[in-house]
């Protein structure tokens, strides 16, 4: 279920999903594109009349978008440092920018701007907005922007990598993973760089096709940069991640599971829902929380199937070296709906169950009924306590006001503390960039184990109980 139980993810695993996030809907269909104008400004005609790509501009162009994504990652990892939280505080700037970018891009491919020099035409404004669209710099701008769109389909394995950040002590391994992670997502990229000549010319010799999937191309930039623009590209991608699960499910059972996770906490980062639909969702029965959650990842297994597999890949990630050292959970103190003030680690000693959600994410809404009868069924003393927190963050992210959220709680019955993360810092602390996402927190306040994406009831009690016995299985 990817309950990730080894926060310390392993180099390979790391490295595998960065190569299955490639393949993600929300990359892999775009491809053409990228191929369009990263090859752009290269073409030479030959003496047999062909134009001829030279593949040294492409890997350069190539090389350049890589680095532009690679920026945008590695900028996540500095959750620790002033610069990383300007980034992520600015990060709704960062994805403006980006959309009116690409919105530009989309323009230009329809041929606004004169016609498109992807479709072999040679008529050119006087100012040379071909060579924006086509250089080295176009092309860092590029791929920096995009990957804030990529963010919400490859969130969670980044997530793990950015927790370890949150210490002092594992910086150097923090991004060293990160490095793993974005090698294993550019490789794809720059073995394209390599075929783009080839790829091209078949384009060309299919040119009927090619000038309509150009338009189509043009169209649908036009279309990702609004949506990046207005904030609601999460939305989009969300829903399309959940069909990322069969690659993970391919890639080995770690990276599988980050994989899959994708699917239902991708799903949960819609903003552009009606802020008024939470209220008639948040009370769906568990079943269907099952389906939301599971129900593109796996036709044969219902919730209880999907427990009993997240057990075996809990009992293969156990073996792992790094399992036997948990990192600290970072500590905080926030108030909660009631005004009560909660520091985590006056916890200590009692297992703790941390919820980050949102109201206007689906699959959040539809776990809570199960968090609420948690609560309800938990004693908070004794040997099997268990400390039910949310986490929310007012105004951020399209997220509602303090008391919208206060409003949103006693509509719907929802009486566990949930803690108000004003500031954003306690989110970012944790690399959460996928909702809804739940630590676990042992007794000793060490992190147990994570799980991005929806949970049903059965998976909430098999987590809750392998963190207070100690034992992965």
């Amino acid at each position: 279920m990817g309950f990730s139980l080894d926060v310390s993810v392993p180099v390979m695993t790391v490295f595998l999903q960065g190569l299955v996030s490639f393949f993600s809907p929300c990359v892999l269909p775009l491809l053409p594109l990228y191929i369009g104008y990263l090859s752009g400004g290269t073409g030479k005609r030959g003496e047999d009349g062909r134009i001829h790509y030279e593949r040294g501009k492409v890997m350069l162009h190539t090389i350049c978008f890589v680095v532009g994504v690679s920026f945008a990652f590695f900028l996540l990892g500095f959750g620790f440092s002033a610069m990383g939280n300007f980034f992520k505080t600015n990060q709704t700037m960062f994805a403006r920018i980006g959309g009116i970018l690409v919105v530009l891009f989309g323009f230009y491919q329809l041929g606004f701007f004169g016609t498109s020099q992807v479709l072999g035409k040679e008529r050119r404004l006087p100012f040379k907005l071909d060579s924006l669209a086509m250089s080295p710099v176009t092309a860092l701008i590029m791929g920096f922007t995009f990957s804030f769109a990529w963010t919400p389909c490859v969130g969670p394995a980044l997530a793990s990598v950015l927790l370890m950040a949150a210490s002092a002590s594992t910086k150097a391994m923090a991004f060293g993973l990160i490095g793993v992670y974005t090698l294993g997502f550019v490789l794809p990229f720059l073995a394209v760089g390599l075929f783009t000549t080839s790829l091209l010319e078949f384009f060309k010799t299919h040119v009927n096709v090619v000038k309509y999937t150009v338009k189509i191309g043009g169209i649908l930039m036009v279309f990702m940069g609004v949506l990046m623009f207005t904030g609601r590209m999460n939305a989009v991608t969300g829903y399309l991640s959940q069909f990322q699960a069969p690659f993970g499910t391919e890639a080995g059972q770690t990276a599988g599971e980050n994989g899959n996770e994708s699917s239902p906490s991708g799903q949960g980062n819609e903003p552009g829902e009606d802020p008024a639909a939470p209220a008639a969702d948040a009370g769906q029965p568990s079943e269907e929380s099952g389906d939301t959650d599971g129900g593109d990842k796996t036709q044969s297994g219902g919730p209880s199937a999907q427990t009993e597999g997240q057990a075996d890949a809990v009992g293969q990630e156990s073996e792992s070296p790094g399992d036997t050292a948990n990192p600290p959970a970072v500590d905080f103190t926030l108030t909660d709906q009631y005004g009560n003030t909660h520091t985590l680690s006056d916890y200590k000693g009692k297992t703790v169950f941390l919820n980050f959600w949102a109201t206007w994410c689906p699959p959040c809404r539809a776990e809570m009924p199960d968090i609420q009868k948690l609560y309800e069924t938990y004693d908070t003393e004794g040997d099997d306590a268990l400390i039910i927190l949310g986490v929310a963050s007012p105004n951020i992210g399209g997220e509602k006001s303090e008391e919208g959220i206060k409003e949103f709680l006693d509509e719907n019955g929802y009486t566990y503390p949930v803690l108000m993360d004003t500031t954003g810092d306690v989110f970012m602390s944790y690399g959460v960039f996928s909702y809804p996402t739940t630590f676990m927190i042992d007794r000793d306040g060490n992190v147990f184990g994570y799980a991005s994406g929806q949970l049903n009831e059965d998976m909430m009690e098999n987590i809750i109980k392998q963190t207070m016995e100690g034992k992965r299985r």
